[in-house]
């Protein structure tokens, strides 16, 4: 088991598993077709499952347009009460197909926010990836439409998820069980 900043991680996704899914999944996303493809990645979880799906779609024959989103669930304490824009993405989406991506997938709010304020801004399609879905924890009646994984209902770190600010470099998915 790896030792990461003194603590035990445990795999739960390997970097060798979830490298296949984004190939499956990007396989997946070039069967549909799409219209001036817009990619959105929701900051700050998902810009590694990002960067690699993106890389997988080039290698599929795709070239869609990227961008950036920051949204922030916001409330007293630990309860989600809404979502806010921290920082909106500069292209008109208007007309175009665009594909969220998300690093997991729980309550469904944040990426149910984003899916309606893209149709809003007169998005032609909007349509989901995400690395995780973690059913046991949605709020909403949101599925994506590309899901690297189900995920249990642990906390989890790793590929680009944190545990304040830490653990975000590691190359798989992985529940930190304890100290070294």
């Amino acid at each position: 088991m790896p030792v990461v900043r003194g603590k035990l991680i445990e795999p739960l996704f390997t970097a060798e598993q979830i490298a296949e899914r984004n190939r499956a999944i990007a396989a997946q996303i070039a069967t549909r077709p799409a219209k001036d493809l817009l990619v959105i990645a929701i900051l700050k979880g998902s810009f590694i499952f990002a960067a690699d799906l993106l890389r997988a779609l080039h290698d599929v024959g795709l070239a869609p347009e990227v961008e950036f989103i920051t949204l922030s669930s916001y409330g007293t304490g630990t309860v989600s009460q809404g979502v806010r824009i921290v920082k909106d993405i500069d292209s008109d989406v208007k007309d175009r197909d665009v594909l969220l991506i998300d690093d997991i997938l729980e309550s469904g709010r944040t990426l149910l926010f984003a899916k309606q304020m893209l149709y809003e801004r007169g998005a032609n399609s909007v349509s989901i990836a995400v690395l995780l879905d973690k059913r046991v924890k949605r709020k909403e009646d949101l599925e994506a439409d590309f899901v690297g994984f189900e995920c249990p209902d642990y906390f989890v770190v790793g590929y680009g998820m944190d545990a304040a600010y830490a653990f975000r470099e590691l190359p798989f998915v992985g529940v930190v069980t304890g100290d070294a």
